[in-house]
């Protein structure tokens, strides 16, 4: 793959915890547990290696938001800064709402990318995983199916890049999610800045980001259902419990960049 790419300078991601970069440790702030690094950072990183000392970013992504503030504030936000490529990945907590309409979710993801297209800037779309693997999250597979197919649609009309997450085969590891399963993990971060560069026509550093990862060391099923038991008390019943509640994670949160920097 060669590099075609055009030389981006200005780029704001927005989104929810996917693009705030829950829970890949930020090595810059070893004092602060809850800030983050994430996919999006990686990208940053790179794309700055290209663009030079003139390269500015932001990320807007805030844990637990809703579609409708991605692309309400933050979209808002993100077009006063005038970026020339824009990551517009939302509706994953939507996703998971019981009356989710999928048609009603792609048609405002794709109102938000015809008003960054118009200003002339490109769009950084990202599928949903495949969670046909993924044990309690199974029953999300044939909603994310759909809105997969709806994000492509949407990048073929427009002219977007799309992070494949769906086709990423090696997401189908555990290992490449965090301990709460819901968020990648480092490694999973990592591949996917990877393939975020792909779909930007950037040639990836790691040219074996698609290959799967090397076989895990068997483990016994007495310890698979600790840890199993072990996931669901830490993470599966809070993150229910706040969902009972109408709560979200990103209450009273702000962005962790919040200005072209």
């Amino acid at each position: 793959m060669t590099d075609i790419a055009p030389v981006w300078r200005r780029y704001v991601a927005i989104g929810d915890s996917f693009t705030e970069g829950l829970v890949d440790p930020d090595p810059a702030e070893p004092v602060d547990p809850e800030r983050y690094r994430g996919w999006a950072d990686r990208l940053a990183e790179r794309l700055a290696e290209r663009a030079g000392d003139d390269f500015r970013y932001a990320n807007l992504a805030v844990r637990g938001r809703l579609l409708d503030d991605v692309v309400g504030p933050q979209l808002e936000a993100a077009l006063a800064m005038s970026p020339d490529l824009v990551s517009v990945v939302g509706g994953g907590n939507d996703l998971l709402r019981p009356g989710v309409d999928l048609g009603s979710l792609a048609a405002r993801i794709e109102a938000a990318v015809v008003r960054v297209r118009d200003t002339g800037a490109d769009v950084l779309l990202a599928t949903p995983s495949d969670t046909g693997r993924a044990g309690f999250f199974r029953i999300l597979r044939s909603r994310h199916a759909i809105h997969t197919a709806n994000l492509w649609s949407i990048a073929q009309r427009h002219g977007c890049h799309v992070l494949d997450l769906w086709g990423l085969a090696a997401s189908q590891d555990w290992r490449m999610w965090g301990e709460d399963r819901i968020h990648p993990s480092s490694l999973g971060h990592d591949r996917l800045a990877s393939a975020a560069l792909f779909a930007l026509g950037i040639p990836p550093a790691d040219a074996h980001w698609r290959d799967p990862l090397p076989p895990a060391p068997a483990v016994a099923r007495r310890e698979a259902l600790r840890e199993h038991g072990a996931w669901a008390r830490s993470h599966l019943g809070p993150w229910i419990g706040r969902r009972l509640r109408g709560e979200s994670s990103g209450t009273r949160r702000e962005p962790k960049r919040p200005v072209l920097a």
